[in-house]
């Protein structure tokens, strides 16, 4: 029969995407692995692979659409035998979500009996005195009597969250695949169905009334577009839509700055003896084909800086959850960098034990895949603090705003000659003001100024990041 190629979810929080190239046209015959298309999300332009064996038979959604819903039907491939030219496009409502984010055919396409029946035994069934580890291991040996459960990414997390077993899941993708509309099935309940019964250990669902305003989907924040416009004259300005990463800038900052209690802490570095020492070792740089091996910036050095000073105050390189803190065993450092309509944090992973000519190498490489939007997921998302410098374009000083998971980002000011006293004798340095914004909730006002100290004890003795 027939397989539908699906909108994929390229990281656990994107709902849609722009389709903005197809590599395969109707007619292409389609191995697994393949890359058959490229996705624009908020962030990067994202290969995507294909999954199934078959000749491209249909494409549903054509090159350059955007805000393409995640599980929307994209393509259609026929199947080895089966003629491509016959295979019919599937009816629109396969590809249309509703307003709460559900795919429309979770309701016109309701569950089998087999399906419904599954559900109602898992939602059921008594908790295993075991629990949590208990009942997924009771789960799980159903799965690997009928061999290995696939699912896609974004079922997988609804699942978890909603604390629904796979296993007990009967998908209605392609070969059998578990989308996310069986798992919404699920939580809406199939016929004959029970409350579902979180599994030991599982959030509950939290009603949609009380989500914060904040997440509520076009909650309005300050006046209303048009309330704007009439405070100008007509035709004095251009209106220029919101792209995706604008709104997703948007919508976290806001939520960043309402839910996280935010404080700041500000110290000034003389910058001396690193402009040196970043000199001299800049010049000792080997040659590969004529050009130096690498070119330290002082950016670079602030990074090193960073986490080697997370990883000597440990408790301050954590992330706050509700249930519990997590420490961190190694300092994965975002670093801000401007693209066009926005920016991005590309991670420098485990920085504290990297040299800073790898880090200066490998934030180069990041910035430039970063600007052509060509980041994997994996290398913007997470970290455990993030440094924003303003320094270039001759900003003294500023407060950035924490971006969760993240408990801490450093804001770097420029470096200038400041008249400064020592030992009684006034006397001129260069110093650059850098200001922490802290999670308060996971991070004291006593820990947040050690992790500074430590800071500035790097920036002013930088032979120590050397060793």
């Amino acid at each position: 029969m027939p397989i539908n190629i699906l909108m994929p979810a390229l990281s656990p929080t994107m709902e849609k995407g722009n389709l903005a190239k197809w590599l395969k046209k109707e007619g292409d015959t389609i191995k697994s692995g393949d890359v058959i298309a490229e996705i624009e999300t908020d962030k990067a332009t994202m290969e995507v692979e294909a999954v199934d064996e078959g000749i491209l038979a249909r494409i549903i959604i054509q090159a350059g659409t955007e805000d393409v819903a995640v599980n929307a039907v994209i393509g259609v491939i026929a199947a080895e035998g089966e003629d491509a030219k016959a295979v019919a496009a599937p009816s629109p409502g396969a590809i249309v979500r509703l307003s709460d984010g559900r795919p429309s055919d979770v309701l016109s396409a309701p569950p089998s009996p087999q399906r419904g029946e599954a559900i109602k035994a898992a939602v059921e069934a008594p908790a295993s005195p075991l629990g949590g580890e208990g009942t997924a291991k009771a789960a799980g040996e159903g799965a690997a009597a009928a061999g290995r459960v696939f699912a896609s990414p974004l079922a997988k997390r609804i699942a978890r969250d909603a604390g629904i077993s796979l296993a007990v899941l009967s998908g209605s993708g392609p070969h059998g695949r578990i989308v996310m509309a069986d798992v919404e099935a699920a939580k809406a309940g199939a016929p004959g169905s029970a409350k579902i019964i979180p599994m030991p250990g599982a959030a509950a669902p939290v009603p949609a009334s009380a989500a914060p305003a904040s997440q509520a989907a076009g909650a309005p924040s300050g006046m209303s577009a048009e309330a704007v416009k009439k405070l100008f004259a007509e035709g004095s300005y251009t209106e220029v839509p919101h792209d995706g990463m604008r709104k997703t800038i948007a919508r976290r900052l806001l939520e960043a700055k309402q839910s996280v209690p935010h404080f700041y802490l500000t110290i000034d570095c003389e910058l001396d003896a690193l402009l040196a020492l970043r000199e001299q070792i800049n010049k000792a740089a080997p040659l590969h084909d004529g050009k130096p091996a690498y070119k330290l910036s002082v950016n670079d050095m602030v990074i090193k800086a960073l986490a080697l000073s997370l990883k000597a105050v440990p408790d301050a390189n954590v992330s706050w959850t509700d249930g519990a803190m997590l420490h961190h065993k190694h300092a994965d450092v975002g670093v801000a960098v401007s693209i066009p309509g926005g920016l991005i944090t590309p991670i420098i992973r485990d920085a504290c034990h990297k040299t800073l000519s790898t880090i200066s190498n490998e934030m180069k490489d990041l910035a430039a895949r970063a600007k052509a939007r060509k980041l994997k997921p994996e290398e913007y998302q997470g970290g455990t603090t993030a440094v924003s410098n303003l320094g270039m374009f001759g900003v003294k000083d500023f407060a950035a705003i924490v971006n969760p998971p993240h408990a801490t980002i450093l804001a770097v000011g420029a470096g200038e000659q400041r008249a400064v006293v020592k030992a009684g004798q006034l006397a001129v340095a260069t110093v650059m003001s850098v200001t922490l914004s802290t999670d308060h909730r996971a991070v004291d006002g006593a820990l947040g100024a050690e992790l500074m100290a430590a800071f500035k004890r790097y920036i002013e003795n930088p032979m120590g990041m050397l060793v």
